[in-house]
């Protein structure tokens, strides 16, 4: 599918006239002599949940290292409300308000679950407090003495949520929050996001789980070997169940 057809569905399957929030063209990466990225085109709006599903090596994850600035070799226009980030760096990302969640998480073993929580600097003005973040994790808070690393999957990943919520960042990155979370603990995860859309914060979700994604996004955009494939609307997903098969085998 070409970038055209790409960006007129995703104007007829909405009503904005806004500037998208996030605005991603051409993007290419590279690590190496391996060239991952070919081209990316997509947009996010303020206050969508969008995602980026595609099977492993797709190209998704890299997608969020470059927009944070996290990969050098890269190429094409990254626009964060109006700022051209390709060439920014991460520190600088960060203060814009863009906050990032990785896969690995990135708790610390030798720091308690509250000296991580407390470690990232704020950004901007509008956080979460310490109070309110153990209101909406209340494991953390009965965990808040125990090593990072000695919490639960679940438990890391609400950590790690919980630090980008206490910085102040209203738009958010993650990179495969539900990966080898038991049942439970994606449906908690489910609804914080859930309820953090309604509170304006604007979601750029990276994702296999397909059956996750479809309870909370707004649009899917499906990737492939570096490319957008082609973006489906949620409330047109029963539509295209035979696309997001053929590019997912869901």
């Amino acid at each position: 599918m070409t970038t055209e057809t790409v960006e007129k569905g995703a104007a007829d399957s909405t009503s904005w006239d806004e500037v998208p929030l996030i605005c991603v063209r051409d993007l290419h990466a590279w690590y190496g002599e391996s060239h991952v990225l070919h081209g990316l085109d997509f947009d996010v709006h303020k206050g969508e949940v969008v995602t980026l599903l595609g099977r492993n090596g797709a190209g998704k994850s890299t997608c969020l290292k470059c927009m944070m600035g996290l990969l050098e070799e890269r190429t094409g226009s990254i626009l964060f409300r109006d700022h051209e980030l390709i060439k920014a760096q991460p520190y600088t990302i960060a203060h814009l308000g863009l906050g990032y969640c990785p896969e690995e998480r990135g708790i610390y073993a030798s720091l308690t679950a509250e000296e991580n929580l407390m470690l990232p600097p704020k950004v901007q003005a509008g956080g979460m407090s310490v109070e309110q973040i153990y209101e909406t994790f209340p494991n953390l808070k009965e965990r808040r003495k125990s090593q990072g690393t000695k919490l639960s999957g679940g438990e890391q990943q609400m950590l790690a949520i919980a630090r980008i919520l206490r910085s102040g960042a209203q738009t958010l990155l993650l990179d495969e929050p539900t990966e080898g979370l038991a049942p439970v603990i994606v449906r908690q995860i489910r609804d914080l996001l859930q309820r953090l859309k309604g509170q304006g914060y604007t979601i750029l979700l990276v994702e296999q789980n397909f059956h996750f994604a479809s309870k909370i996004a707004d649009r899917h955009y499906i990737v492939e070997d570096g490319t957008i494939a082609t973006m489906i609307p949620n409330a047109e997903l029963d539509q295209h169940m035979d696309t997001l098969r053929e590019h997912l085998a869901v």
